[in-house]
């Protein structure tokens, strides 16, 4: 891995050539996995009794109602007006759908969109942090700001995947001892910019893992939950295994990015645990992405709420909600 300075011109080249990179003007260098130092973690599943009558409220049908109107926009590009209006939209969303429980506020940045953090306060643990996140922006390769990006499933998918346990898991009885944040995150495709902003801001803060969902809708064949591991952590990865084994019907494959491929890794430069349970079992398995044919009519529903159930399942376990 090597460290250069560019202009945006430059940056914009990468992107439209596919490159993989990471942009760490605002963070500086980092290593790619920092020790971990934070709070206690669950290594078996002990909340089933709690998870299971959640599952079942689970529905497709909001997802695809909100995904139909978050890919109307041009674009979500992060940089211009559609990112900002795309973002002011779903902060609306999140206030309407979730429970009157869930404080909901824009973390801006130095660029138009604002990422969005959803909170429930947890009860003897509240100074702990569970985190669920998604990244909203979407991004044409070959024209990022004025381009067509529906961005349906990467990462739409994961926006209202993370969308519907907030609403499933608020709407419940249940009490979480840690608290919990919903993430979503502005600039994911100009580097990572919005999550490395909220996890520096976050530093020293006990954050006890991020689970982030970064396209939940397109299944290979045969269908499978990849289960990325480098710039994440052993353990949570073995829990998010345990997890997708218990609430879903989807066996799970190991598979690595390569690079620092989605906003889990802003976290993992941080010292925070974390995981990311991928749509397939392979980095480029959606060759429809950053382009207009990422369309809502390519996501599978059926197969997109299945990791619904698993941010339930993490989000209770990890919370030791009651």
């Amino acid at each position: 891995t090597r460290t250069e300075w560019m202009n945006q011109s430059q940056i914009l080249e990468l992107i439209s050539r596919q490159q993989r990179f990471r942009d760490i003007t605002d963070i500086g260098p980092q290593a790619s996995v920092a020790p971990n130092t934070q709070p206690a973690f669950p290594i078996t599943l002990t909340h089933q009794a709690q998870v299971q009558p959640l599952l079942s409220q689970v529905s497709e049908a909001i997802p695809r109602s909100v995904l139909t109107n978050f890919t109307a926009f041009t674009n979500r590009y992060y940089n211009n007006n559609n990112g900002k209006k795309s973002s002011a939209w779903l902060q609306d969303t999140i206030k309407t759908i979730a429970a009157a429980r869930v404080n909901v506020t824009a973390f801006a940045h130095r660029f138009p969109q604002s990422s969005i953090i959803a909170r429930i306060e947890g009860t003897s643990l509240n100074n702990e942090v569970v985190v669920i996140s998604a990244h909203q922006d979407s991004i044409n390769s070959n024209n990022p700001a004025t381009g067509r990006a529906p961005g349906a499933d990467d990462d739409g998918s994961g926006t209202v995947a993370i969308l519907e346990a907030l609403r499933v898991f608020s709407q419940s009885s249940l009490t979480p001892k840690r608290s919990v944040e919903f993430h979503w995150y502005a600039g994911e495709e100009g580097g990572l910019l919005g999550s490395a902003d909220i996890a520096k801001q976050y530093k020293g803060r006990a954050v006890v893992a991020d689970l982030h969902f970064d396209m939940t809708g397109f299944p290979a064949t045969p269908p499978a939950v990849g289960i990325v591991t480098d710039y994440t952590d052993n353990d949570t990865s073995e829990l998010v295994r345990k997890i997708v084994k218990a609430y879903t019907d989807l066996p799970t494959v190991d598979f690595t990015c390569g690079y620092a491929c989605s906003d889990h890794a802003s976290w993992t430069a941080n010292g925070v645990r974390a995981a990311l349970p991928f749509e397939n079992q392979y980095v480029d398995g959606n060759d429809n992405i950053h382009s207009p044919r990422d369309s809502l009519s390519t996501v599978d529903f059926g197969h997109l709420v299945k990791y619904v159930n698993i941010a339930l399942g993490f989000i209770v376990e990890v919370s030791d909600a009651q």
